[in-house]
Order: C-alpha cells, then sequence, then structure tokens
C-alpha cells in the first residue's frame, strides 16, 4: 500500500516509525515531515489545509491509505473529503472531531448520555461567567471551548486568576477557540490517559499513559503541549480501565451514533481519577503528543492493520498485542518555551544517544540544514527509551538526554517521577 502520513511533530515521527515498520507499506509518504519522518518515508512539501491539494497529491501518487496525526486537519473535515473523493482515510468526519474541537459539546454529550464528567457552565458574556465564578467559588477551571494548541485550559486558584482567564480568552487570547468559554469544578485526583480505538461502534483499548504538562520540574510553571510521559499508567488498573471502557467511552460511541456521527478513529480520553471513579476531563481525536511516543514503542500488533480495521469496522475481530516493557519520553525544548523561542540552533549527538539499547529520538521541531539538525520549535526532540521498569525507562531516557549536546534547549529532569516513587515503594 501507498501511505499518507500528515503531520510533523514528534506523534508523526513515531506514528511514521511504525506505519513504516508494517509489511502491509509499500511506500510512506509524509506532508509536511520532519527530519525524523524522512528516515521512513518521503517528506513531500504538501499545504494540509489545501484539502483539493492533498487530494489531487493521492491521485497522482495512487496513494491507497491516509494516516491524519493532529487534530487541526480533523476539525477542518479533511477526512470528509478525503472519503468524498474515494480516498480511504483514518481518523473521525469533522462532525464527530467536535468531540475535541468543542469543549462545549463534549460537555452537553456528556450530560445527555450520562457520562461522568465534571459539573459545568457555558459562557459568551464575560461578565456572566464571572458572576457565577464568585457564586461557585475557587479552585474552579476555565477552558477556551476550541483548539488552542494544549493551552487553553487555566486551574484557577484564586477568583483574580480565574476572572483574568476569562477576560483573555473571550478577549482573542486564543482567537475563535476563545469565543466561548467551558467553566467547570475543579475535580481532585490523578490524572491519566486512556486510548481507545473506534470503529463506530467497538472500541477496543490502545493503551494508557501519564504526561507532564507543566514546564518546569515539580509540576512547576505553565501548561505545555507536554514536557514527557510514560506508559503504561499503573494507576489505570484493569479494572479501572474496564470501568472507563463501560462507563465513559461507551456511551460516547452510543451518543455518538445516535447524533448520526459515527465516531472512528483513535479516542483518546483525558481522565481524573476520583474517590468516585474515573471521570472525563476532555477528549481528544488524535493520538496525543508526547503520548504516541511511548505507546508505539510498546505495540507489539502491527499498526497499520488496526487503523484499517477501524476504518472497515472490523474491530471485533482486533486484538491488539502489548511488550511488557514500560516506555518514557523526556521531551527536549527550546529555551523559552512554552513562550517566543529562537529557531535555528545546532543540535549534536543525536546518533549517540540512539546508539544506547532501547533508545529511539523522535523529533518534533527540527529541521535539516545540510549535514546539521538545527531547532526549529518549541518542543524539539522526545528522547524515548524503553525497560522492565518505569524506573528503568527513566535511568535510560535521561542517560540518552546526556549524550546530546544542545546549550539552546532543556528539559525537565524528573519525567516519571510519580510511577518512580510507587515502584520504589
Amino acid at each position: 500500500m501507498n501511505i499518507l502520513l500528515i503531520g510533523s511533530g514528534g506523534r508523526e515521527h513515531a506514528l511514521a516509525w511504525s506505519i513504516a515498520a508494517s509489511p502491509l507499506c509499500d511506500r510512506l509518504f509524509v506532508a509536511p515531515g520532519n527530519p525524523g519522518t524522512a528516515q521512513h518515508g518521503e517528506n513531500v512539501a504538501l499545504d494540509v489545509a489545501d484539502h483539493a491539494a492533498v487530494i489531487a497529491f493521492c491521485r497522482t501518487n495512487g496513494i491507497d491509505f491516509v494516516v491524519v496525526g493532529p487534530e487541526a486537519p480533523l476539525v477542518a473535515g479533511l477526512v470528509d473529503d478525503l472519503t468524498a473523493a474515494g480516498i480511504k482515510a483514518f481518523g473521525p468526519t469533522r462532525a464527530a472531531a467536535q468531540l475535541e474541537g468543542s469543549k462545549a459539546f463534549t460537555k452537553d454529550l456528556c450530560a445527555e448520555f450520562g457520562i461522568p464528567t465534571a459539573a459545568y457552565r457555558r459562557f459568551t458574556d464575560a461578565e456572566a461567567a464571572k458572576a457565577y465564578i464568585r457564586s461557585y467559588g475557587v479552585p474552579i477551571v476555565v477552558k477556551a471551548d476550541g483548539l488552542a494548541a494544549g493551552k487553553g485550559v487555566v486551574v484557577a486558584a484564586s477568583f483574580e486568576e480565574a476572572e483574568a482567564a476569562v477576560d483573555a480568552m473571550l478577549g482573542g487570547a486564543f482567537g475563535e477557540a476563545g469565543a466561548e468559554v467551558v467553566v467547570e469544578a475543579f475535580l481532585e485526583g490523578e490524572e491519566a490517559s486512556f486510548f481507545a480505538l473506534c470503529d463506530g461502534t467497538t472500541a477496543i483499548p490502545f493503551g494508557t499513559a501519564q504526561d507532564h504538562k507543566r514546564v518546569h520540574d515539580g509540576d512547576e510553571g505553565p501548561n505545555t503541549g507536554g514536557m514527557g510521559a510514560y506508559s503504561p499508567a499503573a494507576v489505570l488498573t484493569p479494572e479501572i480501565q474496564a470501568r472507563v471502557l463501560r462507563e465513559i467511552v461507551e456511551p460516547t460511541l452510543a451518543g455518538m451514533r445516535a447524533r448520526g456521527m459515527p465516531y472512528r478513529g483513535i479516542l483518546y480520553a483525558g481522565l481524573m481519577l476520583t474517590k468516585d471513579g474515573p471521570q472525563l476531563i476532555e477528549y481528544n481525536v488524535r493520538l496525543g503528543d508526547p503520548e504516541t511516543q511511548v505507546l508505539l514503542p510498546r505495540l507489539k500488533s502491527d499498526l497499520l492493520t488496526a487503523f484499517l480495521a477501524a476504518c472497515d469496522g472490523l474491530l471485533d475481530s482486533v486484538s491488539l498485542q502489548w511488550r511488557r516493557e514500560a516506555a518514557l519520553t523526556v521531551v527536549m525544548a527550546a529555551k523559552g518555551y512554552p513562550g517566543p523561542v529562537e529557531k535555528g540552533s545546532e543540535i549534536r549527538g543525536i546518533d549517540a544517544a540512539e546508539a544506547l539499547e532501547d533508545v529511539i529520538v523522535f523529533h518534533a521541531g527540527t529541521r535539516r540544514d545540510g549535514d546539521r539538525i538545527v531547532s526549529h520549535g518549541g518542543r524539539v526532540l522526545n528522547v524515548t527509551a524503553l525497560g522492565s521498569t518505569i524506573t528503568e525507562a527513566q535511568e535510560r531516557a535521561y542517560a540518552a538526554v546526556s549524550r546530546i549536546d544542545w546549550p539552546e534547549g532543556f528539559c525537565r529532569s524528573d519525567i516519571g517521577w510519580r510511577e518512580v516513587a510507587r515502584e520504589r515503594g
């Protein structure tokens, strides 16, 4: 098969690495890709927002299957347009992608179908939102309704912080994504991520992970797109995973079918494990970044076969196999992230890092400049390692980080700290 993969981040490098290993893959194109994806396929300079251009490329190059990595093309309806053109594509339709594209849509779905989540209210008027916050109390959570690159959520500990978040979001800080805000109750517990592969009717587990959103050690500083992750998440025991499928994922699939927008693709549930059980924080309609970088190295089954089965409605006959080993990834970011960063600094030592056993370095914000790899974004590299435990994977990942020579970059030094503490008792 000829495959086109859409995207350019660390998630897409991990997807390219996994797809290229499939015996079904004859040729892999990545649009636009990065220096890491170029190791596994051919990068193409394609404007993925131009759906007609994507369709034309598919026809010219005999593309049999398109895998869409990021959320923005899904929310923009790329899968709909490809399907209408007779090209098979992995990912939800525009309507189904509202599960990530609109937090208000998801909260209303949860309310209608009895899916456990935090109490909430929706607002387009700042004064009304602030009056509600003052009547409800703090801590409280303020979210921009639409896509905000993982940064449109404020967990406010004070009224001042909550009201400033409302003013910023409704005042245009996130553009159209902030035209409406969702204000919801603060949930106490531990966060974890549960992934399911869905074909519209059937959902099968696709691994668990925990990530680190805050930029600095000790979970301090502003939220980011993710500074590291590990898999599996031990707090998501088999019993809790069964509850998540039964109480959250399956009712969501049923609700989406009832609304005439069956969900196919990866459903990524961000969960809070409360004293009352798992509750949904939010959905993403694609694999996470950096969670993909710890999920796929653990997957023994063929990824392409699984994705095709999801598209064809055949997941009831699929059983995925996973490695026993744990995986951990450390994000190396440009200094200044998640704020403005300088691009173009040289990165050395990636080969030396990958020379270590069970280590893979996934590229994210990088660019090739002749023989050099240079930084080209905020989150730049994902240094990933396998180990018999999270502790061992952590040791290997940081040993690999130490081999990378990039003075203009930084990373957290405590990725996996919670699980390592549990393993040490």
